[in-house]
């Protein structure tokens, strides 16, 4: 499995806990690593962290720091504090993730999944200056958007998820640039979570996971009591679309003043151009999820 992985690691805990799993299966072939959001070259040097404690050379690209329009709702990396305790590099290249994401899927023709776990302004940028690469993409997988259906008691329609959020326009240019959106929604990965003291137990029983609980350590600071597996699901899914039940639709981007300036609709067809989780077993997920890490 050819990815490429767009990713914010280092402000939610779970985009390590993905990129740890996926270093983690042989099968996948990690082509390289686009950075997105504030401090993106703080956030290059955690991914890197994680490629050395896995022994994997990884290429690693910071990309955009802010959002195309909005200000900036995520301009720090606080775990990049954790970073004097593990070895990683600081030298990478500086205003070339769009062009090295062109580079490798055009190179690659129809065998890249391009997977993309933070705010889609990268995303949006590459589609914007290539169009054509979404129609050479194996497959793009986003964790992102809320698409509950039928809607809670009370529930205006729409709901804002903190991908979209950061980056609302990005979200907008993706899901109109023509490109099949095969996507795990907030309502669907909120349901796979650990208590602080069973991520505690599990992670320091493998190497590759020690660093993750390491940064988990900031994370904790700010939700003291658990780690949702949001991107690690989208991630095992990757290679195992049963994991998930998907129904085909279409997703809309409303953009709006205020708070919730950005809210995913969706509406199940079955000849959507896009796909949405629908349920999800937490119990296998998690056997899936640990399985890569057993000796």
């Amino acid at each position: 499995m050819k990815l490429l992985l767009d990713t914010d690691i280092g402000s939610d805990i779970d985009d390590a806990v993905c990129l740890a799993y996926l270093l983690a299966r042989p099968d996948c072939e990690l082509l390289g690593i686009t950075t997105v959001s504030g401090q993106p070259e703080l956030r290059a040097r955690i991914a890197s962290a994680l490629c050395m404690a896995a022994g994997h050379e990884v290429p690693i690209y910071p990309g955009a720091a802010d959002p195309l329009i909005i200000e900036a709702r995520q301009p720090l990396a606080p775990q990049a504090e954790k970073l004097g305790a593990w070895p990683h590099r600081t030298d990478f290249p500086r205003g070339e993730a769009i062009e090295f994401m062109r580079h490798i899927i055009r190179a690659n023709p129809g065998e890249i999944t391009l997977f993309a776990i933070g705010p889609l302004t990268n995303i949006a940028l590459l589609f914007k200056t290539d169009p054509e690469i979404p129609s050479l993409l194996k497959q793009f997988v986003i964790m992102g958007g809320d698409f509950r259906t039928p809607p809670p008691p009370n529930w205006q329609g729409g709901r804002y998820e903190w991908n979209i959020f950061c980056d609302p326009e990005a979200a907008r240019m993706v899901y109109t640039s023509g490109v099949s959106v095969r996507a795990i929604g907030l309502e669907i990965t909120t349901q796979v979570w650990l208590d602080a003291a069973a991520v505690t137990e599990r992670f320091s029983r493998h190497a590759l996971l020690r660093p993750v609980l390491d940064f988990a350590e900031v994370w904790f600071r700010q939700v003291p009591d658990r780690i949702i597996f949001h991107d690690p699901l989208a991630a095992v899914t990757i290679f195992d679309p049963a994991q998930c039940a998907f129904e085909h639709g279409d997703v809309r981007v409303e953009l709006s003043a205020g708070e919730d300036h950005a809210r995913t609709f969706w509406e199940a067809t079955p000849n959507g151009k896009h796909e949405a989780a629908v349920s999800v077993n937490a119990d296998r997920f998690f056997e899936a999820y640990f399985g890569v890490f057993e000796d």
